[in-house]
């Protein structure tokens, strides 16, 4: 074989080998591309919300649980929890929202949601959507604060007060409500009154039990409810 045929065959040889490797190189890159959607083809169902535009610019304060800034926390939707997400509580509106990495604030869709949690100041606060329960006739989203034989949850609410800035601005102002479930039944708790009535067949040993460890309960410290519920869940044990 003479010298001109063998670099014709050399030629071949080469061009042929890098046709190969160049179609391995696209189909390695093709798959990066499509392992880099997957999370997002999981996220859709997270993502299933509505664009989210704050109304309230003019209002002085926030319409936000514990800071306007977005918070850490997670979402659980149709029993799938996504987590290490930054979302924020609007209470005003009884809504949760997230950014997306394009910067669009999305409302989430809260027929989908069964509960979120936030953290605020090291410390996680979980929140259930009651959207559907209807035993309670609670709606929205509350603050999980004892979940037991019975349940004691904190609903947090904004409100706006016309024109009580200089007679000029309106302004946000926060209250909340105590809610006690005992066997389906939904008793809201302002104090101790309320809560002994609630408790009526086992008053006498509630209050003996809040005397002898200097118990007191108050609308203020929602969390000041928690012992003395607890020690009524053990009553029926």
């Amino acid at each position: 074989m003479n010298r001109k045929n063998l670099l014709y065959l050399f030629l071949i040889a080469f061009l042929t080998g890098y046709c190969f490797s160049g179609s391995a190189a696209i189909g390695k890159s093709v798959a990066v591309n499509i392992s880099q959607q997957d999370p997002l083809k999981e996220n859709q169902i997270l993502y299933n919300g509505k664009v989210w535009r704050n109304h309230f610019t003019s209002v002085k304060g926030d319409q936000f649980l514990f800071s306007k800034d977005y918070l850490p926390g997670s979402v659980t939707v149709n029993g799938k929890s996504y987590k290490n997400l930054n979302i924020n509580y609007d209470i005003y509106n009884d809504e949760i929202t997230t950014s997306k990495n394009n910067g669009v604030i999305l409302q989430l869709n809260k027929e989908m949601i069964d509960s979120f949690t936030l953290v605020f100041e090291f410390k996680t606060y979980l929140f259930k959507n009651t959207q559907a329960d209807s035993l309670t006739g609670i709606k929205g989203y509350v603050n999980v604060l004892y979940n037991g034989k019975s349940a004691l949850y904190v609903k947090y609410k904004k409100e706006i007060d016309l024109l009580a800035v200089d007679d000029k601005y309106d302004l946000f102002f926060q209250t909340h409500k105590i809610y006690f479930v005992k066997k389906g039944t939904v008793y809201q708790l302002s104090g101790k009154g309320d809560l002994l009535k609630a408790l009526q067949e086992d008053k006498t040993q509630i209050k003996a039990f809040m005397k002898k460890n200097g118990l007191r309960v108050s609308k203020k410290v929602p969390g000041s409810f928690i012992p003395v519920i607890r020690y009524y869940d053990s009553l029926s044990q």
